[in-house]
């Protein structure tokens, strides 16, 4: 529940970085789900936020820090100094904060996808934080191997496979790392191209009811299916781009910028698709006040598309 509500404080907090009219009516509209913080909380959240915005680390992490003296167990503040201390590039007390959201939540993707790039920073294997973290959990195991292969760390991805019990997962990521390594490039994630009216299909039949979704603008209804999608396929970039989607039209443009931009890292040849990430990914940004970024992926689009 809290970190849901963290969510809407992150959203408004950046949009405070670039556009303060534009923030304030978005706070407004956020405060009645953070009635159980206090007002001390959501200032000094906020404003840790903005200072991590303009790359003033060390005064962000002072201002998280005081959010942790007031809600010791909220994971989301972890995971807001482990970014903020690995952004400061001070990487044993971003290791230690990152480990400690992990364990809150040792499923969440996100929390345990930031451990393995702060553990890419100091250039340091899994197997030191493995005795840290509940490796056992089989959900950890599988967002560990997904998050390795996309960092393109294909033999410590295949370490943690080994470790997994056969699945439909585990053979297709097996198959794309033999691939990966045998073709000496970028891992190539092949773009679904099964008719939508192909009932047989799991992948083609979430996609089609997600299709309708974002035609019918109920971005509720697909922040939970694409979500729920994406856990059972995370090697699918189409529910990336779902996901951030809804992500973007329910009021957390940040988390769904960083979910639009790790499905681009299992794109390659889906121009169609790639082009609806950038368009995306421009909205997500423009909505926080980048707009260097956001022109920037609006560029990229295609022009005929």
């Amino acid at each position: 529940m809290k970190k849901a509500l963290l969510v809407w404080m992150v959203m408004g907090a950046s949009f405070l970085v670039h556009y303060d009219t534009y923030a304030q009516e978005e706070q407004e509209s956020a405060d009645v789900y953070l009635e159980e913080y206090t007002d001390e909380f959501q200032e000094n959240f906020f404003e840790a936020l903005k200072q991590k915005g303009i790359q003033n680390y060390d005064r962000a992490v002072g201002l998280f820090l005081k959010c942790k003296q007031l809600e010791p167990d909220n994971s989301v503040v972890d995971y807001e100094l482990a970014k903020a201390y690995m952004l400061d590039k001070k990487y044993v007390q971003a290791q230690e904060y990152a480990i400690e959201a992990l364990l809150s939540e040792p499923t969440d993707y996100w929390y345990l996808d930031n451990l393995l790039t702060i553990l890419e920073k100091q250039g340091s294997p899994v197997e030191t934080i493995k005795q840290k973290i509940p490796y056992g959990n089989k959900k950890l195991q599988q967002n560990m191997a997904v998050s390795l292969f996309k960092m393109k760390k294909y033999g410590e991805a295949s370490k943690v496979l080994d470790d997994i019990e056969n699945s439909q997962l585990k053979s297709e990521l097996n198959r794309k790392i033999n691939d990966s390594l045998q073709q000496d490039r970028k891992p190539e994630i092949a773009p679904v191209v099964e008719s939508e009216t192909d009932l047989d299909d799991p992948v083609a039949k979430l996609k089609a009811g997600m299709e309708q979704l974002i035609a019918a603008s109920e971005f509720k209804k697909l922040l939970s299916d694409s979500q729920e999608a994406l856990d059972a396929y995370p090697l699918q970039p189409y529910f990336y781009y779902a996901y951030g989607t809804a992500l973007n039209n329910t009021g957390n443009p940040n988390k769904g910028i960083e979910v639009l931009e790790s499905g681009l890292d299992y794109l390659l040849d889906d121009e169609g698709l790639k082009n609806k990430i950038y368009k995306q990914l421009s909205e997500g940004y423009s909505k926080i006040g980048d707009t260097q970024k956001a022109n920037e992926y609006l560029n990229k689009i295609n022009s005929g598309l």
